[in-house]
């Protein structure tokens, strides 16, 4: 079933005067919600005993959760010890989902650094195989290591590259960022058949099977030149992408992915307005919502 929920706590969150991340299973199931993503962003900073306190906390509300590894994973970099760190705060991360219960870990493939894209990329597929073996090593492949596609050019991580990457073994599924690619592309994502073009590519690539239930990321995204600049709200008119398109586009294709709102601060909020626009899409399209 189709999921929809925040990464981290929201500005509401704060306000509501809670501050444990325990606390966040009941604040989101409170809104509709039905997942939750934790950041390791600055590194996997957590004891087992807080994992499994998380993990019962959010069983008990029937909220699932998933994680987002460091953001310094860096599967390119030419430095082998630097790599090694990486295949580390990737495992480790699915050693904490693992003890809270959640199935999903995230994680930024590479940036390109000063070499040519396809040495990267290459670098990134064969490091990435490197993980895959680790990953089954520390008896972790029940769980979804999901590469994600990322904004700004100077990273590794087109739709492209992440289904290449998703193809080594099926350990690995796309977290589709489609802030990402919109802001990467310049504002590409605007109708239904933008989102069907991408989604059919990496069900031709992968698999339905492969794609049912992959992960999503999705906010609004301020761009330049370059890519990404900063995540928005959905109160921005400006530079989009626009939900209910892909919304439609899930309906069609039947696909049901987890989905996870990154706004800025306002992350519950949208992520209820999201599951909302879903409900209108899937009416529209004659299924019936469960």
């Amino acid at each position: 079933m189709i999921k929809f929920g925040p990464s981290g706590n929201s500005e509401s969150f704060f306000a509501a005067g809670y501050s444990h991340t325990e606390e966040a299973a009941g604040f989101v199931k409170e809104r509709g919600l039905d997942c939750f993503e934790y950041s390791f962003g600055r590194g996997v900073r957590m004891t087992e005993d807080k994992a499994i306190s998380i993990g019962d906390a959010f069983r008990e509300n029937g909220v699932e959760i998933s994680v987002h590894a460091p953001y310094f994973v860096n599967f390119a970099n030419p430095d082998d010890e630097m790599a090694a760190k990486s295949y580390g705060y990737v495992l480790e991360s699915g050693k904490m989902v693992s003890l809270m219960g959640g199935t999903r870990v995230v994680f930024h493939p590479a940036a390109q650094g000063k070499e040519d894209r396809e040495i990267a990329v290459s670098r990134t597929e064969d490091r990435l195989k490197v993980l895959r073996d680790y990953i089954y090593l520390n008896n972790l492949e029940h769980l979804m290591f999901c590469p994600e596609t990322m904004g700004k050019t100077a990273q590794i991580g087109t739709v492209e590259e992440i289904a290449r990457f998703c193809a080594i073994d099926p350990v690995f599924t796309p977290c589709v960022d489609f802030g990402h690619v919109n802001a990467r592309e310049q504002g590409s994502l605007k109708t239904k058949k933008d989102y069907l073009s991408r989604l059919e590519f990496l069900i031709e690539a992968l698999g339905f099977g492969r794609m049912k239930n992959f992960h999503v990321h999705f906010s609004k995204i301020q761009y330049g030149a370059k890519g990404e600049i900063r995540h928005l709200t959905f109160a921005d008119d400006v530079f989009g992408p626009e939900f209910m398109p892909l919304a439609e586009a899930l309906c069609e294709l039947k696909l049901e992915p987890y989905i996870v709102s990154e706004s800025a601060g306002t992350q519950a909020e949208d992520a209820a307005e999201m599951k909302r626009m879903y409900e209108r899409a899937l009416r529209v399209s004659g299924d019936t919502f469960s």
